[in-house]
């Protein structure tokens, strides 16, 4: 059964709803393992090849898709490997804590049982604070870091804190219709590429799939874990090289609700408070930096791996 959607605003017209998540159409072949320890099922692609191994961590409502114009392009000089966290994409949707924490534990476990040694861990969004955490934990398994509009350089409150916790729900997420979705994944953007349209019909086919609910959870969770796990007072114990992108006109970092300001003045506090840091700001450029500016990321992450 094909959906069409008649009050989009959006280049996209139909969709197809999905019987599970597992249907969803990736543009990298999928390899899955199973974590001895925790037990969770990861789903991950591995392109390219190289003495330096780079692990692409997604953000919050994400999927490893979101990598997919950085990894055709660094996969010629270095091993990819893009993840879908624990509840998301393909991977095991098992309820967890969303702790970040919770997924840095994972990737030590992921990147032991894979024997990748030291790698690179590039996180956008949420990932960015994933990776952070997991540099900070495992220090002997991060080289270094590659940080895309990271969660984590924004200061909140308590307050602050409970209103992410009451603003997201279960049935709030579950319960998106598809033209808040289309805001959603706009709001993303400084301007919303066509080819980033897969993005949008993905959520909204995967609204009938049999673990959609899972999902759902996991993006609860990893709410709470965000607030629950800051890491804005250990930014400066951070000891590996790392690379930080902001695009200039991201609308989600700072908060517009919470802390409405300039997303430069954010990177800036958050960068001088990494010691052996590069911050670059992308003009004319939204939340999803590495997509809607590849070619930008793709060039600063070879010379800074170089």
């Amino acid at each position: 059964m094909i959906f069409t959607m008649s009050r989009c605003s959006t280049p996209y017209k139909t969709f197809e709803p999905l019987a599970s998540m597992e249907d969803l159409t990736y543009r990298h072949h999928v390899k899955k393992v199973k974590l001895p320890e925790s037990g969770y099922t990861i789903a991950y692609t591995d392109e390219g090849n190289g003495e330096k191994t780079i692990v692409f961590i997604h953000g919050l409502g994400s999927y490893l898709q979101a990598w997919i114009k950085n990894v055709d392009e660094l996969k010629s000089h270095y091993r990819c490997i893009s993840i879908d966290l624990p509840g998301y994409g393909k991977s095991s949707k098992e309820p967890h804590s969303g702790q970040m924490t919770f997924y840095a534990e994972i990737l030590r476990e992921l990147i032991n049982e894979l024997k990748l040694q030291r790698v690179s861990l590039a996180g956008h969004s949420m990932g960015g604070q994933i990776s952070i955490t997991t540099a900070l934990l495992y220090p002997e398994l991060v080289e270094n870091l590659i940080l895309v509009d990271p969660a984590g350089f924004e200061p909140f409150t308590k307050g602050q804190k409970q209103w992410f916790r009451n603003v997201m729900t279960f049935d709030g997420v579950r319960l998106t219709t598809a033209e808040a979705i289309q805001n959603n994944l706009a709001t993303n953007f400084y301007r919303l590429p066509k080819d980033a349209s897969f993005m949008i019909t993905d959520r909204l086919a995967m609204r009938s799939a049999s673990d959609f609910e899972g999902y759902c959870y996991a993006v609860v969770q990893s709410v709470n874990g965000m607030v629950d796990n800051p890491v804005i007072d250990y930014l400066d114990d951070i000891s590996q090289p790392t690379l930080i992108l902001f695009g200039e006109n991201d609308n989600l970092i700072p908060n517009r609700f919470l802390n409405p300001g300039r997303t430069e003045s954010i990177a800036i506090d958050g960068a001088k408070k990494i010691k052996n840091s590069k911050l670059v700001m992308v003009a004319k450029c939204g939340h999803f930096m590495m997509f809607e500016h590849p070619e930008t990321f793709n060039k600063e992450v070879s010379t800074f791996l170089k």
